[in-house]
């Protein structure tokens, strides 16, 4: 089948132009969730990697037992990656995670607010729930962020993301129903409420879970006769999956224009493939990645050093290579690269635009541990009638602001200027020939 039958074979729900709103930043996000909570009557249906013991993760927390308070019947479920509520944050030492938190807070509520961890692997290194989404009465509330202070820019710092919401009670009924599927009383372990399941105790259920993963998507109805506007829910767990398929279809449909953002540049072979094949057609292609002070796991001069530091030196090593093999795209513009940077603050905007009929909405890093190994999903909005247009440019001006083209691989700076923690730590992973199998894990 060829990549244009593919994309117009998936089953996706119509939608109206004017359900689809594109919010611009991270606190127009945190002010519609919080507002949503507040006015729901049915259904809440939370979904992200984390909900952090913060002043925003408090704020959300707060807002749903206030939700429940008011209206014992509304059904509440929060959905977070069960190993990365258990742990603390990354360099900071033994912490009881936010497990924890989620117990303290039913203690002292005594209401019902069940939040479920979800093991996608035997360990947190192999895979992760990544999927996306929240679902609050008919409405699906779609970003790639999770629930912290910087990813919803309570204070001075925050993370930029993509922020959609959709008005659609059909859309909705598929997400919520999937994450109803995914739920098991052993595999997938209440949080808040002790005892908390020890890991060794659950790999049996975490091996069935996955397999039943394979199997599952979204239960959509069969695509429409008649071309319109309409969103196409894909989930993604290990290889050869739909959303790595369909991704790699809407690449290989692109006639004039693909637009690529990530904040890790750290693509899998069959994207790569898929890029030079597109520039062998004459295709224009933009990429937007975030600089590697603009990384989460960037650590500034003189603070103390740790492995996950080397990261985005790591991927500005990758672009660099990248930029400087297809050199010649760049020279003529048919490659444009750019580099967002707002200093101070933080990139995860993910996403690929083809032409000027689709943009997919995803959590997906587009590197080998989002095509390999997380559980993922994204929604495809596929608008044949050029019905969505001017929200779609907007969004892409606002992430293109604070990210200038490059003129050459040059601009990126050389390993030589690595500050000496991380050229030391780069060279022995290349020495110990570790370094494409941590590429795959990252």
């Amino acid at each position: 089948m060829n990549p244009e039958s593919l994309l117009a074979a998936l089953p996706g729900v119509a939608i109206a132009p004017e359900a689809i709103q594109v919010l611009p930043d991270a606190r127009a996000y945190r002010n519609c969730l919080l507002e949503r909570i507040a006015a729901a009557t049915r259904r809440i249906v939370i979904v992200a990697l984390y909900l952090q013991e913060d002043e925003a993760g408090q704020e959300v927390l707060d807002a749903l037992y206030q939700a429940k308070a008011a209206r014992p019947a509304l059904e509440i479920t929060v959905v977070v990656d069960w190993f990365r509520a258990r742990r603390g944050l990354l360099g900071a030492g033994r912490q009881p995670g936010n497990a924890a938190w989620y117990q303290a807070q039913r203690q002292l509520r005594g209401l019902e607010v069940a939040i479920h961890g979800v093991p996608v692997q035997t360990r947190e290194l192999f895979g992760v729930l990544h999927l996306k989404g929240s679902i609050i009465d008919d409405c699906v509330l779609y970003t790639g962020a999770s629930l912290n202070n910087v990813y919803l820019h309570r204070f001075d710092r925050y993370r930029l993301d993509r922020y959609h919401l959709f008005e659609s009670a059909a859309l909705a009924d598929a997400m919520a129903g999937l994450v109803q599927r995914l739920l098991h009383p052993t595999a997938t372990p209440r949080l808040d409420l002790p005892p908390a399941p020890a890991p060794r105790g659950l790999r049996g259920d975490i091996r069935r879970l996955r397999a039943r993963l394979r199997r599952m998507a979204y239960e959509v109805p069969a695509a429409p006769g008649e071309p319109c506007l309409r969103v196409v829910p894909l989930l993604g767990v290990g290889r050869g999956n739909p959303l790595n398929r369909s991704l790699c279809a809407l690449l290989a449909a692109a006639r004039s224009q693909i637009v690529i953002s990530t904040p890790y540049f750290n693509p899998p072979r069959v994207v790569m493939r898929e890029i030079d094949h597109a520039l062998d057609r004459g295709v224009r292609i933009e990429l937007i990645v975030g600089h590697r002070t603009a990384n989460d796991f960037y650590i500034a001069p003189g603070e103390p050093f740790s492995a996950s530091g080397a990261l985005p030196y790591l991927y500005e090593d990758n672009l660099r290579t990248f930029a400087r093999r297809r050199h010649t795209a760049i020279a003529c513009g048919q490659l444009v690269v750019r580099i967002w940077n707002d200093p101070g603050h933080t990139f995860h905007a993910k996403g690929v635009w083809v032409d000027q009929r689709y943009s997919l909405l995803t959590g997906n890093n587009l590197n080998p541990r989002g095509f390999n190994l997380d559980l993922e999903n994204g929604l495809l909005i596929d608008d044949p009638l050029g019905q969505w247009l001017v929200p779609r440019a907007v969004e892409l001006e606002g992430i293109r602001r604070h990210a200038p083209q490059i003129a050459a691989a040059s601009d990126l700076g050389e390993k030589a200027e690595h500050p000496k923690d991380v050229r030391k730590f780069l060279r022995r992973l290349r020495y110990s020939r570790l370094e494409p199998l941590i590429k795959r894990v990252l």
